[in-house]
């Protein structure tokens, strides 16, 4: 028998590996795909070109300190940071400048002051000595138990002019409320909801404006992107936890888990029946409950819990490009300024309002809302000599379409496939930006919603596997029952992933916290163990 199995090799999960082997706890990871990583992988698409499969930029995970306590780089991680971090071109054909952020607080205010007006650059400012300490402390909340106590603990201090009742209200506001407080340039805001709009849902939903937020901590560390693709960031995890006597189990799928006794055994696809003291599962929440109830959990708490789950319609699908260039923006004064970071393709919310309500309905935005990334800018490591790549991420499309479409006729890959029509209204995007970028392009992979499902387990195509709408975050994220990284009823049976808080993208925070509060379990039933034997 083993200490621990953890379902899932995504990078919560093996961030949770890692934490338990340090701590010496026999750990093995089982994982039904062949490539380890999950959302954060890379793979040879195109010849010679390391592409990934679903995350480019790390954000979250460069503010969280997981990386340095598991000394992450001696493991391989190195991060090229996207400086400038974001940048919004002018209106196709016309003289109008770039928005570009920087790093360096001054000269985005500068950007901004050229393209908006003086009055913007300073609410920008001060936008950002606001929200900088605020994001702050959301990361400090992101980064533990989503307890009364410990959110308390994370913003208490906080400066609050206008009181907590007033500093409660702007965090649960929406990110377009926020907006509209703040500026007046329709495309200075249209870039900010759109950054914050990656996080999934559109900044009209109330509690979105500490997604607008935490732009302002850019400006402290920026994205950055994992030398040799996203996928880097799973290679050193990888390297780290074996390094320890950790071990990860490839295409092996796991079928069930069953308690038994005090312990656990996991059933997997080829006839494995492993022991273990505790189960820790990084998978999809709804997968997690599928293998409960192959377990035997009680099938009336595993249904009222589904019922309460939202996974959604659907974020939206990325367009993988093989290029002979970089895109070339006519707005840019200085071209690398437009290709270190995220390209945001939106000049006004009406256009992300527009493809969102439409999603809701099942239906195409009526003009794709594009991010751009190219970051063969800053890491030529992941495309051969004289070529390039870009990813570009699509919001929203749905993952069930009206009227009984289908994104794909066959499995093989036809151009009349709804999936690769809208893929060529989606580099379209990018041409009007950058005119004659579509002649640039040598090799594409399309990942429409389904694609997305059926090659990472993203359930609805969901990249942050249930909707991040406030009342499924925090304490309620999937459900209040399971908030905790614990399920009821099943001592030793531990979450972790994006269908735990702090929810999708690429933080290894729930990795961290599921794997404390197993190992806190472990310690205190120790104890318990050994005032019991003293007393007999």
């Amino acid at each position: 028998m083993i200490d621990a199995v953890v379902v899932g090799s995504g990078h919560n999960a093996l961030t949770s590996a890692c934490y338990l082997a340090a701590a010496g706890l026999s750990v093995e990871v089982l994982e039904r795909d062949t490539i380890a990583g999950g959302a954060v992988s890379s793979v040879e698409r195109f010849p010679g070109h390391r592409v990934d499969r679903g995350s480019s930029a790390h954000i979250m995970v460069r503010h969280t300190g997981v990386i340095e306590e598991l000394e992450l780089p001696s493991y391989g991680l190195r991060y090229a940071e996207c400086d400038p971090w974001a940048f919004a071109p002018g209106a196709p054909n016309s003289t109008e400048e770039a928005l570009v952020f920087h790093r360096d607080l001054d000269r985005t205010c500068e950007s901004i002051a050229r393209s908006c007006g003086s009055a913007d650059a300073i609410a920008y400012r001060q936008f950002v000595a606001v929200w900088g300490p605020r994001s702050a402390r959301t990361m400090r909340a992101f980064s533990s138990a989503p307890t009364g106590p410990g959110l308390l603990r994370s913003f208490w201090g906080l400066d609050a002019p206008d009181g907590g009742s007033a500093l409660s209200r702007e965090f649960l506001t929406t990110g377009d409320a926020l907006l509209d407080s703040l500026f007046t340039s329709e495309r200075l805001k249209a870039a900010l909801a759109w950054f914050g709009a990656q996080s999934g849902p559109p900044m009209s939903e109330p509690g979105t404006a500490p997604m607008v937020g935490f732009a302002a901590l850019m400006h402290t560390l920026p994205p950055g992107r994992a030398i040799g693709g996203s996928g880097a960031l799973t290679e050193a995890l990888v390297a780290r936890l074996t390094a320890t006597g950790g071990s990860v189990s490839l295409g092996d799928a796991v079928e069930a888990v069953s308690p038994r006794d005090g312990q656990w055994t996991t059933t997997t696809s080829s006839g494995r029946s492993i022991r273990s003291r505790m189960v820790i599962a990084g998978c999809h929440i709804l997968t997690t409950l599928d293998l409960l109830a192959a377990g035997g959990h009680d099938p009336r708490a595993i249904e009222a819990w589904r019922r309460h789950i939202r996974v959604g319609p659907g974020i939206g699908m990325a367009v993988r490009l093989a290029t002979d260039s970089l895109p070339q923006y006519s707005s840019a004064a200085d071209a690398s300024d437009a290709t270190t970071g995220l390209q945001m393709l939106v000049r006004d919310r009406a256009h992300l309002r527009l493809a969102h309500g439409s999603a809701s309905a099942g239906e195409l935005p009526p003009r794709p809302a594009v991010l751009g990334m190219s970051f063969t800018a800053i890491d030529p490591t992941v495309a051969p000599a004289g070529q390039h790549q870009i990813s570009l991420w699509s919001q929203w499309q749905p993952h069930t379409l009206s009227g009984g479409r289908q994104w794909r006729e066959s499995d093989q890959v036809r151009a009349d496939d709804l999936a690769e029509l809208e893929a060529d209204r989606i580099v379209a995007e990018l041409e009007s930006y950058a005119p004659g970028f579509g002649a640039s392009v040598l090799e594409r992979h399309v990942q429409s919603p389904v694609d997305i499902e059926r090659e990472l387990g993203l359930i609805g195509g969901n990249i942050m596997h249930v909707e991040m709408s406030l009342d499924q975050m925090m304490m309620w994220r999937p459900v209040p029952q399971l908030a905790g990284y614990r399920v009821p009823g099943a001592p030793g049976m531990y979450l972790t992933g994006a269908s735990t808080h702090p929810g999708g993208g690429v933080s290894a925070a729930s990795g961290r916290s599921a794997a404390r509060i197993a190992l806190a379990d472990a310690r205190a039933g120790r104890l318990r163990r050994w005032i019991g034997n003293r007393r007999r």
